[in-house]
């Protein structure tokens, strides 16, 4: 009776250590297979580029001093960020001074030119009585010397007249080219003196994008390819290559890229911003696969590819340039099925069952 009863307690054990196993199996079995939709690498030609990172600049900025001194500012007519032309006034010194200036240039003017009228007379009468002989040699080169002296001393009240006229002229501070006023440092009632910076002018309001590009792409960047530039605030902007520098910097060993933007305003990018773009060098064949197959798993880009038996495996790949609709990647066979819908909740080694996709 003891041996029956030892027997059916090792059966019982045995049964129970089965059941999991049995059960695991079933609900294996049983598992519905998720379903998903594949699609296969799309070969496409996209354009070859070199991505960089850089500043939005002026193109140029002027700046505009004082080419007089010792005067006061009697007028500032330009503020930060107002658009001005060629040639507009933007500040005006006290002029008072300079016209007193003036009028005693134009008396010494008239005075001159009345001693030379005399000199030229006198000089012409003794011509005349030099055909006679009446006179001697000694006063005739005399009357020439006076007449040269006179001619000489109306010349320079000539040009000390025209000093005087360009030192009015001056006294207008006037801008050089159309642009965008960056910068002021002119204030009402302040002496200056010549040279002293007044205000800076975006030239022409262009702004240029400097990007830094890699030493390793330096040689594959020429004139005139066209680059694609995105802001700070995500919104695009196109632009031109317009040179490339000469040398390498020494200390980043980047290649400085000088990029125009083009029909972009002061209200779209401002200088000192930064920038990422990307430089398009030419064109290139690449595989693409619709973003929804893309998987992030521990930082890195995944697919899964349809295997034999209906099971997928999970490969990393590395992921190019990208628009709205696909993703360039690299280290796939072109000939590979891989899951689209459905990839986000896959694990490797899973059973799918694939349906057309709608």
């Amino acid at each position: 009776m003891t041996a029956i009863c030892a027997g059916l307690v090792l059966c019982g054990v045995i049964a129970l250590i089965a059941m999991p196993k049995s059960i695991a199996k079933a609900t294996e079995a049983t598992r519905p297979a998720m379903t998903v939709t594949v699609v296969s690498p799309a070969k496409q030609t996209w354009p070859v580029v070199v991505n960089a990172n850089g500043n939005i600049e002026a193109w140029q900025e002027s700046v505009i001093g004082a080419e007089i001194g010792g005067y006061a500012l009697a007028e500032v007519q330009a503020q930060i960020g107002d658009v001005v032309k060629r040639g507009q006034v933007l500040a005006q010194f006290s002029s008072d001074t300079l016209k007193i200036e003036l009028a005693q240039q134009q008396a010494a003017l008239a005075e001159a030119e009345s001693a030379w009228n005399e000199a030229t007379d006198n000089a012409g009468r003794i011509r005349k009585l030099d055909s006679n002989g009446a006179l001697s040699s000694q006063q005739i080169q005399q009357s020439v010397l006076q007449e040269q002296a006179a001619a000489a001393r109306l010349q320079a009240a000539k040009a000390r007249l025209a000093a005087q006229q360009l030192r009015i002229k001056q006294s207008q501070v006037s801008a050089p080219d159309d642009g965008v006023i960056s910068a002021r440092s002119a204030t009402v009632g302040a002496v200056v003196q010549p040279g002293q910076e007044l205000f800076r002018l975006i030239r022409q309001s262009r702004l240029e994008w400097r990007a830094e590009v890699s030493a390793i792409d330096a040689a594959r960047i020429k004139n005139g390819q066209q680059v694609s530039l995105t802001l700070p605030n995500g919104q695009s902007v196109n632009g031109k290559v317009r040179k490339a520098a000469p040398t390498v910097d020494a200390r980043t060993r980047n290649l400085l890229v000088y990029v125009d933007l083009q029909n972009t305003s002061l209200d779209t990018a401002k200088p000192g911003m930064f920038a990422k773009g990307a430089l398009q060098t030419g064109q290139g064949d690449v595989l693409t696969l619709p973003g929804n197959s893309i998987v992030m798993r521990d930082g890195f880009a995944h697919v899964f590819v349809l295997g034999a038996a209906s099971k997928v495996k999970m490969q990393r790949v590395t992921l190019g340039r990208q628009d709205s609709q696909s993703v360039a990647v690299s280290g796939i066979s072109k000939d590979a099925r891989i899951i689209a819908s459905g990839a986000g909740f896959l694990a490797d080694g899973d059973v799918v069952k694939v349906v057309a996709a709608k």
